[in-house]
């Protein structure tokens, strides 16, 4: 608030209250999630293409587009929340007419929130806003009673906060042009016939000089007269009656109202109250109109201001619906299915698709996969399996749907069964982050010991080849470390990995899949991309490096090496020694002396900082003493000083002095002075005491 206070050097209106967002009340995605399930932005495009909110957008307000990222980075875990939103989207996904009718008037409705927003500030707000708003709001009755038709209990709360606006509709409908002006000090906003002074205004700039010709005939009729008379103007007397002398005999008796104003050789000119309320009216009516619709408008703005809470919580209902109906949409054009949303730590997935990857290849029919999770027989799937098969993809089509599923809408899935999910983590790809100082490899830490740290049973954990970032021991060390924790935690995981060794673990929650593929005569393969139970031992990195155009040479040196490399694999046997997580007291001992050892140092430095408190208590009593002292000294010479000037005054006695003789009453006043010039004012003595001793020496040098 105190930054949009700062910026907008303005009040803040249209800010009435600040919402906590609730953790505790959605689907937890920090921004590493965010990020690798390419949510709202791409990784690689760092724009919004190839995303869920870019296939998901169907929106048709702006206001339901902005929602819409609200609905995909916060998505709930309340079911009977969640349960609502699937059922709007069933009724909306069953009646074609009912959407298409609804979709077709929201997609009228301006940006409400916005142009609402912008009429509370006086500053910024122009008619074409009022306009806005009226066109916009024109669609909200007819959007209610189709919603009001439809009868589906889960939007009847909607409905009620949904307001028609007659009365602003009609306000600004009779009174601002249909095309206004952006400006709103220049005029030509009010329609005409609204208010009867800007008509008389705008008539008189339009019809000026036909008023002035008809004053002119009005006035020759009064004497029947045909010519001499005549109404002229100038930049010096303005409008004026000018009268021949020859006329003026014939008049003889010139009025009382009639002011002269100029005498010629030939006529005089006069000037009458009506010409000068003619002529203020011609001169002055563009400014004054121009001042005038100003101020009718602000007057609109303000009447219409007062409604700005009904209308932003009425386009915060409409952007709901807006959401609720693309969802349908969506459902509709892309074959979703329903999911089913339980308290049950299980993901039951059947067909499962990725929503992005089967929109953006549309060449390419994508080949649907199923997925079973749990907490107590199939709780971690270790997934292998060839570069470019799919893993990737596989693991991103899974935590999408269960958060697609959390949302409120339906799922690219023939069926599913989410059991309530509390955080969903990610650990995939490799990036740095050098302004940082955090390495490649650093930042795969600590992604993942942000899994291990805060994953709880509800949570969904995802990883995608972990430990690739140091040596092949480092990381295959790592790997298993961490399977074996994440099998301790009972957390819901997907671990996908080219560390083969590790399907060999035996571990009783922990299942093994692969994407299968097909290996040719000739050393080609192709891809199935169908997920199948078991292990596979070979990543076929050599045959992609191939596809990718690696020179044969290089090829099939590569292939030789690989043979040679796979008669030893020590790491192998470490897998099948440790499955059941034995280890021996080596390494932990180790550990626990490096605590120790820190620990030590801890209090080492504890010691030393006490000893230092100890030293500044010391020194700081001393101070105290000192302060008290000079206290005294001070008080003393107050007294002193005091004295001096209360004494009664006494006739001065003149003597004969001797040059050179001390006199008794300065040597106490120099005694004095000496001893408040030996103390030390740039020390810690409080600032009150500092200036008193300055005033105190002034005097004494003044009586010296």
């Amino acid at each position: 608030m105190a930054f949009l206070k700062d910026t907008q050097r303005d009040l803040i209106p249209n800010i009435f209250k600040i919402n906590l967002i609730q953790e505790k009340n959605i689907l937890h995605l920090d921004y590493i999630t965010q990020r690798n399930l390419e949510l709202i932005h791409s990784l690689w495009e760092r724009g919004k293409e190839a995303t869920l909110y870019s296939i998901f957008n169907q929106t048709h307000t702006p206001m339901g587009a902005r929602l819409l990222k609200k609905f995909i980075l916060q998505p709930l875990i309340d079911i009977e929340e969640i349960n609502q939103r699937l059922n709007i989207v069933q009724k909306f996904k069953n009646n074609i007419f009912l959407r298409s009718d609804l979709r077709e008037e929201l997609k009228v409705i301006g940006d409400l929130e916005r142009y609402i927003n912008r009429l509370n500030y006086s500053g910024r707000a122009n008619a074409r806003d009022l306009i806005n708003i009226k066109n916009s709001l024109e669609k909200i009755p007819k959007i209610k009673e189709l919603l009001e038709k439809a009868r589906i209990p889960e939007i009847s709360e909607f409905i009620k906060k949904i307001k028609t606006f007659n009365e602003i509709r009609s306000l600004i409908e009779v009174s601002i042009k249909d095309n206004p002006p952006t400006t709103i000090r220049e005029g030509n906003i009010i329609k005409d016939g609204f208010n009867d002074k800007v008509d008389e205004l705008r008539d008189i700039i339009d019809n000026g000089k036909k008023y002035i010709l008809e004053y002119e005939k009005e006035q020759k009729r009064r004497w029947n007269l045909t010519t001499g008379l005549k109404i002229g103007f100038n930049n010096i007397l303005g409008y004026y009656i000018e009268i021949t002398l020859r006329t003026l005999k014939i008049i003889k008796n010139i009025p009382n109202e009639y002011v002269e104003r100029a005498t010629l050789k030939n006529a005089k000119r006069y000037t009458t109250q009506r010409l000068k309320e003619l002529e203020d009216k011609i001169i002055n009516a563009e400014e004054k109109i121009n001042d005038l619709e100003y101020e009718i408008f602000n007057t609109i703005r303000e009447n219409v201001e007062k409604e700005t809470i009904n209308v932003l919580e009425t386009a915060q209902n409409i952007a709901v619906i807006d959401v609720l109906a693309c969802f349908a949409e969506i459902a509709e054009q892309y074959n979703y299915s329903r999911p089913f949303i339980n308290k049950e730590n299980k993901i039951i997935i059947k067909a499962g698709r990725h929503p992005v990857v089967e929109q953006i290849n549309i060449d390419e029919q994508f080949i649907p996969n199923d997925c079973y999770l749990d907490n107590e027989k199939d709780q971690l799937l270790i997934i292998t399996g060839p570069n470019m098969a799919g893993k990737s993809t596989y693991l991103r089509q899974v935590a999408l749907i269960c958060i697609i599923a959390q949302m409120g809408c339906f799922v690219p899935a023939k069926s599913a069964t989410i059991g309530i999910i509390d955080q969903i983590f990610t650990r995939i790809g490799a990036s740095d982050d050098l302004a940082r100082k955090l390495s490649t490899f650093m930042i795969e830490m600590t992604e993942t010991a942000k899994i291990l740290n805060y994953a709880t049973k509800k949570s969904l954990v995802i990883i995608d080849e972990l430990g690739r970032g140091t040596s092949t021991s480092d990381g295959q060390s790592i790997a298993m470390a961490t399977l074996e924790k994440l099998h301790e935690m009972k957390v819901k995981t997907l671990f996908s990995t080219h560390y083969h060794p590790l399907t060999e673990i035996n571990l009783q929650r922990v299942k093994n899949y692969h994407l299968d593929i097909i290996e040719n005569d000739d050393g080609s393969i192709n891809f199935v991309r169908t997920l199948k139970t078991g292990s596979t031992d070979k990543s076929y990195g050599i045959h992609v490096a191939k596809l990718a155009g690696i020179p044969d040479d290089v090829i099939i040196r590569a292939f030789e090496i690989l043979e040679q490399i796979e008669e030893k694999d020590p790491f192998r046997t470490a897998v099948r020694e440790n499955g059941e997580n034995i280890s021996t007291t080596k390494h932990y001992d180790k550990i626990i002396n490096g605590k120790k050892v820190e620990l030590e140092k801890l209090y080492s430095e504890l010691k030393t900082l006490r000893d230092s408190l100890n030293e500044c208590n010391e020194d700081l009593s001393k101070t105290e003493k000192n302060l008290e002292i000079r206290k005294k000294q001070i008080k003393e010479l107050e007294l002193n000083i005091e004295a001096k000037e209360v004494k009664t005054p006494i006739k001065k006695k003149f003597v004969q002095t001797r040059l050179f003789e001390p006199i008794t009453d300065k040597e106490k006043f120099m005694d004095l002075l000496n001893l408040i010039n030996n103390i030390d004012l740039n020390g810690d003595l409080p600032e009150k005491f500092k200036d008193h001793i300055t005033e105190l020496k002034n005097k004494i040098e003044k009586l010296i």
